[in-house]
């Protein structure tokens, strides 16, 4: 793999992610697409000039792509990676999870824990506070993709939005979990953790991943009543894991 230097590289990379799993018929696909999405408008953005630094931006954007793309061909090597991407990468064989579930268990070691770290990365503990603004304008464009990607999964579900409309969540599913958890802990923890000697901060990630991998029972196993209801949205699910990469993609 040659090195990523920009957010054209995070892209094209994301891309084979993507051909891959559609090739192998694996469900890490639906987490790969999801996050192209993001990095294809955050790139938008930048020309754009929403953010305050839109250099800065696309290093962060590197920075934080880099977690994930280590993680996934560090999976694949059978190499170590994050409890929170063990998981996620663990349950991606898991036939009995929804889509949205392994949309959510990517998100959760992804926001949860890398984008923190990566803020602090290229943030001097003296100045993280900088990056405020454009932290929270990069939150703004993930849930502004919500719908978008809840459309996507309707097309595979066609019960899935008439179900979370009678419990009023359709278009708080994803953006209550993971958008207004990453402006908030995210935040936090990138402030922490650029606090910290940089000899620190192993220790500090450690403890952070440990409590971020915990939040996946809420995901995996999240109780009687949603389960239910997701056994109920699995009846009516359409195509072959391929089908949904594709209609994700759309």
């Amino acid at each position: 793999m040659k090195p990523i230097e920009s957010i054209d590289d995070v892209i094209l990379i994301l891309d084979s992610i993507i051909e891959e799993s559609l090739k192998t018929a694996s469900t890490q696909g639906y987490f790969a697409v999801l996050y192209q999405k993001v990095t294809v408008k955050v790139k938008e953005e930048i020309q754009n000039n929403y953010f305050d630094d839109g250099p800065r931006m696309e290093k962060l954007d590197v920075v934080f792509a880099k977690r994930y793309i280590d993680a996934y061909f560090a999976w694949k090597n059978n190499e170590p990676v994050t409890q929170s991407w063990a998981i996620a990468f663990t349950e991606t064989r898991n036939s009995n999870l929804l889509v949205v579930q392994h949309l959510l268990l990517g998100m959760n070691a992804h926001i949860n824990l890398d984008l923190g770290i990566a803020a602090a990365e290229i943030s001097k503990s003296n100045n993280i506070a900088e990056l405020e603004d454009d932290f929270n304008r990069i939150n703004d464009i993930l849930a502004s993709m919500v719908d978008e990607v809840q459309n996507g999964l309707s097309s595979i579900w066609p019960f899935l939005r008439k179900l979370l409309s009678w419990l009023g969540q359709a278009d708080n599913l994803l953006l209550d979990f993971s958008m207004k958890i990453a402006r908030n802990g995210a935040w936090k923890f990138a402030k922490e953790i650029a606090a910290v000697e940089k000899v620190d901060w192993p220790k500090t990630i450690t403890v952070r991943d440990k409590k971020v991998a915990n939040k996946t029972r809420l995901i995996t196993d999240p109780g009687k009543v949603i389960r239910f209801l997701f056994r109920v949205i699995r009846w009516t699910e359409r195509g072959t894991v391929a089908d949904k990469i594709e209609k994700l993609r759309r």
